[in-house]
């Protein structure tokens, strides 16, 4: 496998893998998270142009999975309840992992990738969304506690540091 950055031409194909990811996540019991056409093209489209978006390709180029990483700073993490972050350095944030269904391990392996750019890596998912949960958790994740969206709706937040 390999990781790159998304291209336009890319666009139709991860659309089909987030609504993939939309169906899935509604057969496994968290069927709110990506409601009413989340991620849209807008914020897709945004997330290429301005080079934050990548995609995990297989055999003969084919997308695997797709994910947001930023290391912009993200305003929902100010206000973590619960346990605090493991702590204060600069961080990656990984939004909107979706695989396409037909590989196994390519959330791991993206969040790998994700691992030699920042030493820090936050992320969150929704409470109903036990598989993120999972593999968070399996690649060395730690949940801290809950941030709230913009529109209240509270997602679990996890933070991985690199071991010194």
């Amino acid at each position: 496998m390999e990781i790159r950055k998304t291209q336009m031409t890319d666009l139709e194909d991860i659309m089909r893998i987030y609504e993939y990811a939309r169906r899935f996540m509604e057969k496994t019991g968290n069927p709110t998270q990506w409601e009413r056409g989340y991620p849209s093209r807008e914020l897709l489209t945004d997330d290429i142009e301005n080079g934050k978006s990548y995609v995990c390709t297989g055999e003969n180029g084919k997308i695997q999975a797709v994910f947001m990483f930023t290391t912009d700073v993200q305003p929902e993490y100010r206000a973590l309840v619960g346990k605090p972050w493991l702590n204060r350095r600069q961080y990656g944030t990984v939004h909107r992992l979706a695989g396409s269904g037909e590989v196994k391990g390519v959330s791991e392996y993206c969040l790998d990738f994700c691992k030699t750019l920042c030493g820090d890596i936050r992320g969150d998912t929704h409470p109903d969304n036990k598989v993120m949960q999972r593999v968070f958790e399996k690649n060395g994740f730690v949940r801290c506690g809950i941030i709230r969206l913009p529109d209240d709706t509270p997602r679990i937040a996890y933070h991985y540091t690199k071991k010194d």
